[in-house]
Parts: C-alpha cells; sequence; structure tokens
C-alpha cells in the first residue's frame, strides 16, 4: 500500500472510535513575490481548533487555493471525507487533504494525552562528521550551514534544473540515485506530497539515518517508520489564534510554534494512541 493509503486507513480507525470535529476554514498565506523563495504552507482548522500545515508551492496550488477559497465549500465540510483527498491525484486536491489528515492527527494527539518531544536540532539529529556523505533531499538553505561547517560533504537532490551544480562547498544535483553513497539524509516533508517517497527511500537505502523535517510533517508517523524513515520532525502549534493570523500576514510563526521530533523509540504507536481515546 502507498503511504496516504495506510495513513488514510488509521485515520478511518480513529473515526470508528471517536466522533470528529468538522472543517472549520482552510488558511492561506499571502501572494508571493516574484523573488520570494521561501516555502510556503496552508493550515486546514478543525471546529476543535486542530490545525493541519501542508505545503502548497506544487505546480499553481497556492494561486488556484486562493482563486477558489470562496468556492471550495470546506466549512462545515467531513473531515475524515476531506482527508480522504489526500490519496487523490491532483496536486490540488492531495494538498487539502493532507492538511486535513494532518489536523486530524494532531486531534488524535490532543484527546490521546500525547505530546511529541521538543527537538532544538534542526538537522534532524544526524550529527554529521568529518568526512561523511551527507545527503539532502531539498535544498534547506538555512541547514547548509550546520552540514557544511561539520567538515561532512554534501549532495543535494532537487527537482530544478537551474539550481544544479556547485555552490559554496556543496553540489546540487538531479539524480537521485546519487543518495546511494550517503550515510545519512534529512529530507523535506514534501515526499509526501508528490509521490516521491518510496523512490526517494529506495535511493537512500544503504543509509543509516533518514531524517523527514518540515513545518509539514504533522502526519501518523507509523507507516514512515516501517519505511525505514528514522525522525521525523515537524511543527507543533502552541496558540492556535496568533499563529493564523501570522500565517495569514505573512509573519514569522515562530511564537507561536515550535519544532517537536518523534523516532520510533519515542513514539508509541497508532495503536496505543487510539486505545487512550
Amino acid at each position: 500500500m502507498s503511504f496516504a493509503t495506510e495513513y488514510l486507513a488509521q485515520l478511518e480507525a480513529f473515526a470508528a472510535r471517536s466522533p470528529l470535529p468538522r472543517v472549520r476554514a482552510l488558511h492561506l498565506p499571502p501572494p508571493r513575490s516574484a523573488t520570494d523563495d521561501k516555502g510556503e504552507f496552508c493550515a486546514l482548522e478543525l471546529e476543535d481548533g486542530s490545525l493541519g500545515l501542508s505545503y502548497v508551492l506544487f505546480d499553481d496550488t497556492l494561486a488556484r487555493l486562493r482563486d477558489r477559497a470562496d468556492r471550495l465549500g470546506l466549512a462545515g465540510a467531513d473531515a475524515l471525507e476531506t482527508a480522504r483527498r489526500y490519496a487523490g491525484v491532483d496536486s490540488f486536491g492531495k494538498t487539502i487533504g493532507f492538511a486535513a489528515a494532518n489536523a486530524l492527527t494532531r486531534c488524535l494527539f490532543d484527546r490521546a494525552g500525547f505530546r511529541p518531544g521538543n527537538s532544538a536540532d534542526s538537522i534532524g539529529q544526524m550529527n554529521p562528521q568529518p568526512g561523511e556523505h551527507i545527503g539532502m533531499i531539498g535544498l534547506f538553505k538555512p541547514l547548509l550551514g550546520r552540514i557544511l561547517d561539520s567538515g561532512a560533504r554534501l549532495t543535494v537532490v532537487e527537482l530544478k534544473a537551474e539550481l544544479a551544480g556547485e555552490a559554496g562547498g556543496y553540489r546540487v544535483t538531479l539524480d537521485a540515485n546519487e543518495l546511494a553513497t550517503c550515510s545519512k539524509v534529512v529530507s523535506t516533508s514534501t515526499l509526501l506530497l508528490n509521490d516521491t517517497l518510496d523512490r526517494m527511500l529506495d535511493c537512500c537505502r544503504n543509509a543509516k539515518w533518514f531524517a523527514m523535517v518540515g513545518p509539514s510533517a504533522g502526519c501518523l508517523p507509523d507507516a514512515l517508520f516501517a519505511r525505514g524513515v528514522t525522525l521525523l520532525g515537524g511543527s507543533w502549534i502552541s496558540e492556535r489564534h496568533g499563529f493564523v493570523a501570522a500565517l495569514k500576514g505573512g509573519e514569522p510563526r515562530s511564537e507561536f510554534a515550535g519544532k517537536f521530533v518523534l523516532t520510533a523509540d519515542s513514539y508509541p504507536g497508532f495503536a496505543a494512541l487510539l486505545a487512550r481515546v
């Protein structure tokens, strides 16, 4: 089964055990300028205040969301039915569905009384060493310094052809097969939206550490750990109103959300969480 299929099956089991809140709203970031190169995310809010994030910069997803915001009919919608769109084929529907699925995950965590541990390590606790070959899937410019300063060799896999080549002590390639010689890899969580997860994990089969990080990594991690992901790091929203206002205004959101980290050792598992609900 695909990750999406396994993830949604877990949410179906959650719905069978406990009534789920409906969708309250979809919150979108402001329009982007032509020179803006930062990642951007939407937040889907449930009626109990749970928020789920999803990356919105694949294809024309953000523009379509903004253009259709008043016609999406999400307010009051069935959250599980909305989450099922994650298993679709178009990036527009997958984005909305993934945000809804992640909001339901936060709802489950809260009902089960589970809070992931805080993370103070932006590079997924990989502890790069001199001479190691580190892989990065998606160019995380804020993370480059930590890795390069360690003396490790860094290879970045990107989809954007214009980024390919040597750049400031690291190399960007379009060939994911070059990850086969990396001992540790840090990846953007956008793999969960562009249907490249299993292919990329196969390319990283020789890595002893695979960290997936990013604001939208707020999903249930069971199927990821089973596939060989070592660590999942996402955003834990602590103050809903402030976070939503900052997102919609294009302002920094760190005051209203911290980074969390989950590993197989620190995560009780879906079955244990469901039993607590």
